[in-house]
């Protein structure tokens, strides 16, 4: 077990925010891991084109034969291969995946980041990323699949939850804010 890092696992539903957190705390010295980066990585090894229907399905596929801790396994090497002891995990979606980081880290620590759904569709359908929908209809599918494989649980069972409704500048205060008090719990 690895008690030199610091690790701090990332949750949320798409759109809530996990981006801004992951901004705020690289202008802090973390280095990010991105759970998401691994399944577009998987497809487009797979040759498949980077939209909703291939990423999500890559998932599914990567969970079903893998396991629900897969994505986690794959990350571990990334994060024990960085210089730096503070480290930010993005995306974390199965209990599975937490229990993997919690085996393997001492210093991890669960959070999730929310926003109500209206908000976190505006947000996706104006990002710029070839795998976020465009319409309702898909952003609503999407929830539902990420539901489907645990992320729910995830978000229920993390340590703390910051709430991403006002300004940009208002949540990266607030990651800072938490970055520090866990910062300084986990130099004790």
């Amino acid at each position: 077990m690895n008690a030199d890092k610091l690790v701090i696992g990332l949750t949320g539903m798409p759109g809530a925010g996990k981006t801004v957190f992951v901004e705020a705390a690289t202008t802090v010295g973390y280095v990010k891991v991105s759970m998401g980066d691994v399944i577009r990585e998987e497809t487009l090894c797979r040759g498949l084109k980077l939209n909703p229907q291939n990423v999500g399905k890559v998932m599914l596929d990567l969970r079903k034969v893998g396991g629900y801790s897969v994505v986690a396994e794959r990350c571990v090497p990334k994060i024990a291969a960085q210089v730096s002891d503070k480290i930010v995990i993005d995306g974390l979606r199965s209990l599975s995946e937490v229990e993997v980081f919690r085996t393997k880290f001492v210093g991890f620590k669960l959070v999730a980041v929310h926003a109500a759904s209206e908000v976190r569709f505006i947000r996706l359908s104006q990002r710029d990323r070839s795998d976020d929908p465009k319409i309702f209809d898909v952003f609503h599918e999407r929830d539902m699949r990420e539901l489907g494989i645990g992320l729910g649980s995830v978000i229920a069972l993390s340590e703390h939850v910051l709430v991403n409704d006002s300004s940009i500048e208002s949540f990266k205060f607030a990651v800072k804010k938490y970055l520090e008090w866990t910062e300084a719990k986990w130099k004790q």
